[in-house]
C-alpha cells in the first residue's frame, strides 16, 4: 500500500477501536523527506486523499489540506524517535482518564501490570499540560528525560510513534487497554510484574524502561 493508504488504513482501525471519538485525534506517517498527516477537522474513520496534508520534516505546510494543529507534536516524536516513521495522537477514554491522575512513577503514569504493554510500548511519561496546539507541546516531548515511544499528555490523551503505521496503531490499541486496567486497579492491592522480569520483556522487545524504586 502507499503511505496515503496506510495512513487512511490507521484512521479507520482507531477508530473501529474506540480510540477516535467525532473529529479526535490525528495521525501521520513519513515517507522520505515529508509527512503525510490527516487534517484539520477531519475524522479519522471516513478520511480521503483530500483529507491528508503535506508537510515537511520540520512541519511546513507544502501542499494538501490544512494540517492538524497538533503539527509541532508529531514533528518533535519523530525528532525524538528517528528511526520511527508514524506517529498518532488520541485522546481516547481511559488515556484520557489516567492523564488527569498522579502518575504511577517519573518514568511512566502507566505501572507493569501486563506483559502487553511492555512489548508494545515500554514505559509511559506524564507530560505536563498544555492546551491542544501549543507549540511547547513540542518542547516538552523533546525536554523530556526519560526514553519512550508513547507518552501521555496531562489532561489531554496519548502520543505514540513506531516504525510504520499499523505497528503504530496496535501499540497505541494496547496502550489504551493498559490504561483501563489501570484504572480498574487502582486504589487496590495490585499485582505487579517483578523488575527484573519487566528488564527482560523490554529489552528483548526494544521498549524502554527506566528501572526505579518499586510504587504500589
Amino acid at each position: 500500500m502507499s503511505a496515503v493508504d496506510d495512513l487512511i488504513a490507521a484512521g479507520r482501525v482507531l477508530v473501529e477501536a474506540g480510540l477516535s471519538p467525532g473529529t479526535s485525534g490525528n495521525v501521520s506517517v513519513r515517507e522520505g523527506d515529508r509527512l503525510l498527516m490527516s487534517g484539520t477537522g477531519t475524522r479519522l474513520g471516513a478520511l480521503a486523499p483530500d483529507d491528508i496534508a503535506v508537510l515537511t520534516l520540520g512541519g511546513e505546510h507544502v501542499s494538501g489540506t490544512r494540517p492538524s494543529k497538533e503539527v509541532p507534536l508529531h514533528v518533535a516524536m519523530y525528532a525524538r524517535n528517528p528511526q520511527h516513521d508514524a506517529v498518532v495522537h488520541v485522546h481516547s477514554p481511559s488515556t484520557v482518564a489516567v492523564s488527569c491522575l498522579e502518575p504511577w512513577a517519573a518514568h511512566t503514569a502507566v505501572p507493569p501490570l501486563t506483559p502487553y504493554s511492555l512489548m508494545r510500548v515500554g514505559q509511559v511519561p506524564l507530560l505536563d499540560f498544555v492546551p491542544p496546539g501549543d507549540p511547547a507541546m513540542g518542547d516538552l516531548i523533546t525536554d523530556c528525560p526519560f526514553p519512550f515511544h508513547g507518552a501521555l499528555l496531562a489532561n489531554h490523551g496519548a502520543v505514540v510513534s513506531g516504525p510504520d503505521a499499523a505497528s503504530t496503531v496496535d501499540s497505541t490499541v494496547e496502550l489504551e487497554e493498559a490504561c483501563r486496567i489501570t484504572l480498574l486497579t487502582d486504589g487496590r492491592r495490585r499485582r505487579l510484574i517483578a523488575p527484573e522480569r519487566v528488564a527482560e520483556i523490554t529489552a528483548r522487545w526494544g521498549t524502554p524502561w527506566t528501572a526505579t524504586v518499586s510504587v504500589s
